[in-house]
């Protein structure tokens, strides 16, 4: 059954330190039991499974939560445990489509693009517009374009 836990001490040159766990004990941990070691500090947040050894009280299975849990896109906060799944797409739009100003909030990269000098559309013209397609697990379909976002580096994000 895991744990929740905080580490409370680490000895880094020892590779071992203490979490304290959801009941208030103190548990010993090695770093060969941590499964993402390069997390490991003092405060981190741990999930674990509790086991004793010849010593007392110990944890096994260790991950440590890793801090940013939530990433912003386009002014949207989205927490990444929510995400179900994400697509990226093209849909052709028309050339001439900008941003709707009443109703985006606008990152640095729509700023951005609004400064840059618009090179006149020819009526009926059509431009690629990448978008993202995020899904929660509340069900909830976000969408944002690459006029918003930077649709790479924001996939990078997601792979965490």
């Amino acid at each position: 059954m895991a744990m929740n836990g905080k580490i409370t001490t680490w000895f880094k040159e020892k590779g071992f330190g203490f979490i304290k766990d959801e009941n208030g004990d103190n548990r010993y941990f090695h770093v060969i039991k941590v499964a993402n070691p390069e997390l490991i500090k003092k405060d981190a947040a741990v999930t674990f499974e509790p086991t004793t050894n010849n010593k007392g009280l110990s944890a096994y299975a260790v991950k440590v939560v890793p801090e940013s849990k939530y990433i912003y896109i386009a002014g949207e906060r989205l927490k990444l445990t929510s995400i179900k799944s994400y697509v990226v797409f093209s849909e052709e739009v028309p050339a001439s489509t900008r941003i709707d100003k009443e109703n985006a909030v606008l990152s640095v990269g729509a700023l951005m693009n609004s400064i840059k000098p618009k090179t006149a559309a020819k009526p009926g013209e059509m431009r690629s517009l990448k978008k993202l397609a995020i899904t929660t697990f509340q069900g909830t379909t976000l969408i944002f374009s690459e006029d918003e976002i930077d649709v790479d580096a924001t996939v990078k994000l997601l792979k965490v």
